[in-house]
This record gives C-alpha cells, sequence and structure tokens, in this order.
C-alpha cells in the first residue's frame, strides 16, 4: 500500500495550478520559435498568417488553462503526446515539393482547417492539454459534433500540406502526422472513459473527426 502514495503525491503535484501553467507555458516554446523562424526566413504570407492564428487560439487558452483533476501518470502516453503535439512542426523541415492541384484547392483546404481549428479552440476553452488529463468535459460548440475538432483541424493541414508541396518525404512527415494524432485519439479516450460522464458523451456523439460520419 505504501507504494501508491509516491503515485499519489506525483499526481497531485501534476495537479497543482501553477506547475501545470508552467509546463503549458515551456511547452508552447516551439510553436512561438517556429513561427519566428518562419517569418525570418519565407516573410509574411498566407500559410504563416493562418500558422499564427492557430498558435494564438493555442497558447493564450494553453497559458490559462484549468488545472487538471486527474492526469495520466504512463511514461508512454507522455512520449506519444510529446511526439504527436511536435510532430506539427515538422512541415517546417519540408522537402521542396510541387503542387498536385491548384493553390486554390490547397488554400481552401487550410483555410477550412483554421477555421475547423480555432472553431474547436474556443470550444476547448481553457481545458487544453497536450497530455491525456481529464479536465471540464465540454460537450457544446464543436464538441456538440464531433469529440476530436481539433485533430480534424489539424488533419486538414497535413492535407493542405502535402498537396501544395507533394513529395514523397512530405507525404510520410503528412501521413505520420495523422498517425501520430489519430493513436493519440484513441489513448485520450481510454483514458477519459474512465469518467462516467465522458463515456456517456462517446455513446452520444459518436464521431470522433467527421460529423455524423467517423
Amino acid at each position: 500500500m505504501n507504494s501508491k502514495v509516491p503515485d499519489s503525491n506525483f499526481l497531485a503535484l501534476l495537479a497543482n495550478p501553477w506547475l501545470d501553467r508552467s509546463i503549458a507555458a515551456i511547452s508552447c516554446v516551439p510553436f512561438v520559435y517556429n513561427a519566428y523562424y518562419r517569418y525570418r526566413h519565407g516573410g509574411l504570407n498566407l500559410p504563416l498568417v493562418s500558422l499564427w492564428i492557430q498558435y494564438i487560439f493555442l497558447i493564450i487558452p494553453m497559458v490559462y488553462r484549468r488545472p487538471p483533476k486527474r492526469v495520466t501518470p504512463n511514461p508512454a502516453y507522455w512520449l506519444l503526446a510529446f511526439v504527436a503535439t511536435y510532430w506539427t512542426l515538422m512541415p517546417s523541415l519540408a522537402s521542396p515539393g510541387r503542387s498536385l492541384f491548384s493553390s486554390t484547392l490547397s488554400n481552401g483546404i487550410a483555410i477550412l482547417g483554421l477555421v475547423v481549428a480555432v472553431w474547436a479552440r474556443v470550444s476547448l476553452g481553457r481545458n487544453i492539454g497536450f497530455v491525456p488529463a481529464q479536465r471540464d468535459i465540454v460537450t457544446n460548440g464543436a464538441y456538440h459534433y464531433f469529440r476530436h475538432p481539433i485533430y480534424t483541424g489539424i488533419y486538414l493541414g497535413y492535407l493542405s500540406f502535402a498537396l501544395r508541396v507533394y513529395s514523397p518525404l512530405n507525404v510520410v512527415i503528412a501521413v505520420l502526422g495523422i498517425f501520430w494524432l489519430s493513436v493519440k485519439c484513441i489513448v485520450e479516450e481510454n483514458f477519459l472513459k474512465a469518467d462516467p460522464q465522458y463515456a456517456a458523451y462517446m455513446q452520444t456523439v459518436r464521431a470522433r473527426w467527421i460529423p455524423f460520419i467517423v
């Protein structure tokens, strides 16, 4: 029984509001640097403005997020969250590629992804995090139609990227990014459904990524 005490103390430490928000602030630093790096090397353009908008709606809620009621202690889940989250920065290291279709299509998909991601983050509010953790359960806004709308927005971003600068390497980056997030989605749900309220939400909102479909 005594072996459970350190685990309980560690989880209580992770739920401490000051530590939780400090971790959140530090975890956002790579995104800030990425936006700055892309501006210095590529100038101001539509993809960069889209990126900045997404980062604003990511960083502000992260820094002021609600402390978790429960956090996974599984180190494999933390590693998965790290890989899936920061893999979204990989397109910055993409190889030169060619556009498969007109820029109108890829830009349209990118804008749709941006709208979905911003709508989802506004709906989620301060209940945001990278590592599987239980905060307040959100069932309104985008979450009324599908359970992981932020991921849907990111998936669309990967698709736009692969179409705009197609190359075998860039397709691999996009496919792996979608794969990591899909696995993370399932892991998060397995963690959260221990709460009967979230389990009931899963039964009410059946779609993960596309409303009424999948």
